[in-house]
């Protein structure tokens, strides 16, 4: 058994970094609730209003979603009739995803409410202070070489 006495867990940075994340990420998710619309679905339709024309595969891949999670949201999106799938004309095999006019209109509402809860957050912090917070979370990101995309 050791001596030494752990250090209070307010002074590790996971700690703050965690509280400040979940109350971002939940207020997000809440907020794009009531547009009908969840974390997954946002990230998936943000990507295919970046790249209209994508296939399932490279959305999957762009998102960091299985093949089996990407089917499950293209599925819900196509419900929605938010987003189209044209068959391949060269193969017929493969299939291209694109956004539909009404999945443009639920990106740019969606995408107000994603610039609203950066503003609840973020905007006490000076224009500096988040350039700041920004860089150093790339920078994290950049050293251990993450390139998941947050979808929950």
């Amino acid at each position: 058994m050791s001596t030494t006495e752990p250090c209070d867990l307010e002074s590790h940075l996971g700690y703050w970094l965690r509280l400040v994340s979940n109350h971002v990420s939940a207020e997000f998710a809440r907020e794009l609730g009531l547009q009908n619309v969840s974390v997954a679905e946002w990230v998936a339709m943000r990507r295919l209003y970046d790249r209209p024309g994508m296939k399932p595969s490279d959305l999957a891949r762009a998102v960091s979603m299985t093949q089996g999670a990407i089917s499950k949201i293209i599925d819900k999106l196509q419900r929605k009739g938010w987003i189209t799938s044209e068959e391949n004309a060269a193969d017929r095999r493969g299939r291209f995803l694109s956004l539909t006019d009404a999945g443009c209109q639920a990106i740019l509402k969606s995408a107000k409410v994603a610039d609203e809860n950066d503003e609840r957050f973020f905007g006490p912090l000076s224009s500096s202070e988040r350039e700041t917070l920004r860089r150093l979370m790339e920078r994290l990101t950049e050293i251990h070489h993450w390139d998941d995309v947050p979808t929950s």
